[in-house]
């Protein structure tokens, strides 16, 4: 294996969006809270210091809610019946392939069908997350925190390292360990796909359900701009889970090492700050106690239109890419998980064959672009801010500019991989595919 290349600017791009990252969803609740998702701007730092300890202090219930959760998904990562896929085979590992049990679509159901259980019986009532959104936050910051430290030093006690720069803070961010696994209740679990697929997306589900039905609670009603919300990330989470069995091929399983940045952001960072959109209806409709003035439902049906045109694109090229690989290597299962969108599986699909060995896809929505869904992703993210148009503001956008910049820098890290290990092949590949995201554009 080859020097490790530092990313983000090396060391000191780390610390910065370590900083960063902590900053970006306390700062975006204290919004919510103070401003209603305006820009906040405290007078003092007492007076900030006061702010964050009224919103954001942990509490015990915010403990034993994140916690609970956490241990519930990892029980029914364990316990609850699955796919059994394998994945691609590791370098550092003597090619080894790991088995995964995907079975995120099965926890996915589970959860939605006992939690409604709870909260209409009164027993737990999903409202809470609402109510403390803040304290849940910390939670979820702190044990991020907390069990980025325990896998990095653990996985280098028990040597089991990869790809390491020696450069501590730079590889704590990035991660030292690719494939950490638990063993519990007699099944080795994945964590970084568990906590990838389901701790991320299921609870930022969660947090926007919560939201809704505080909406709901207030007014009898919930608005236009909420459902759109509500649709877009079910459709989104929905294909997360019913697509599990694609993840294991995926850059982030067979490559990216479970570090802070992947954990931070999955276990904390993805739900809170994504479910922003949704608290930002929310606190305006209770502010203004005029929940449906000012909605345009020519926009609201337009964004509706572009939803469900990005999530057919980001879904079927998804669809037919991890397939693809899947059908190259004798691992593909079929799989009929709603909603199955047309033209996901290729049939004798065009292909590139590379001196390396690998193939590159040049069928489908692939020989259109060479990242379809990340334009689709991109679409859907301006969506979800175009959705809270209702009341002006700037933070909503926050998120598809930050997920542009993310994309566009991902892609640079992938197409310098991919210049690395495919050589003048990949050149064959730009001129046969010359469009990064938007044919004929780009």
């Amino acid at each position: 294996m080859g020097k490790e290349e530092k990313e983000f600017g090396g060391t000191t791009g780390a610390i910065g969006l370590i900083l960063f990252s902590h900053f970006v969803p306390f700062y975006f609740t204290l919004s919510l809270r103070y401003s209603s998702g305006g820009l906040y701007c405290p007078s003092s730092f007492d007076e900030l210091i006061q702010n964050f300890k009224e919103t954001c202090s942990p509490t015990w219930s915010a403990f034993f809610i994140y916690t609970g959760f956490c241990l519930l998904q990892l029980i029914f990562a364990a316990i609850l019946p699955g796919l059994r896929i394998k994945g691609l085979p590791v370098p550092t590992e003597n090619n080894r392939q790991y088995e995964y049990n995907c079975n995120a679509l099965a926890s996915w159901y589970v959860t939605l069908i006992l939690l409604a259980a709870l909260h209409f019986t009164g027993i737990f009532r999903l409202t809470i997350l609402a109510d403390q959104f803040g304290s849940v936050l910390c939670v979820a910051v702190i044990c991020s925190d907390i069990l980025s430290f325990i896998i990095h030093f653990y996985a280098i006690k028990s040597k089991q390292t990869c790809r390491m720069t020696h450069s501590p803070i730079y590889d704590f961010f990035m991660g030292v360990w690719l494939n950490p696994r638990i063993r519990i209740l007699g099944q080795d679990v994945d964590l970084k796909m568990l906590a990838e697929v389901r701790l991320s997306w299921l609870l930022l589900f969660l947090l926007i359900v919560s939201a809704a039905l505080k909406q709901y609670e207030a007014f009898h009603t919930v608005t236009w701009p909420m459902i759109f919300i509500l649709t877009a990330q079910l459709l989104y989470i929905n294909a997360c889970m019913k697509g599990e069995e694609c993840i294991p091929t995926t850059w982030d399983i067979f490559y990216e090492k479970w570090g802070w940045m992947l954990i931070y952001w999955n276990l904390a960072g993805v739900p809170f700050v994504y479910a922003f959109q949704a608290n930002y209806i929310l606190v305006n409709s209770l502010r203004t106690q005029q929940p449906t003035e000012g909605i345009s439902m020519t926009l609201i049906m337009v964004l509706f239109v572009i939803l469900f045109l990005a999530y057919y694109i980001w879904d079927s090229s998804q669809a037919q890419k991890n397939r693809f690989r899947m059908q190259q290597r004798g691992t593909y299962v079929p799989r009929s998980a709603f909603p199955q969108v047309p033209w996901n599986t290729l049939k004798d699909p065009k292909y590139l064959k590379t001196e390396c060995g690998s193939t590159l896809l040049i069928d489908g929505w692939w020989k259109y672009c060479r990242k379809p869904h990340y334009t689709a992703d991109i679409c859907m993210a301006t969506c979800w801010a175009l959705s809270c148009h209702q009341w002006p503001g700037v933070l909503p956008y926050f998120y598809p500019a930050f997920f542009f910049g993310m994309i566009v820098h991902r892609y640079t890290r992938d197409v310098a991989r991919c210049k690395a290990k495919y050589s003048k092949d990949w050149k064959t590949y730009c001129d046969r595919v010359p469009y990064a995201f938007i044919p004929g554009i780009i």
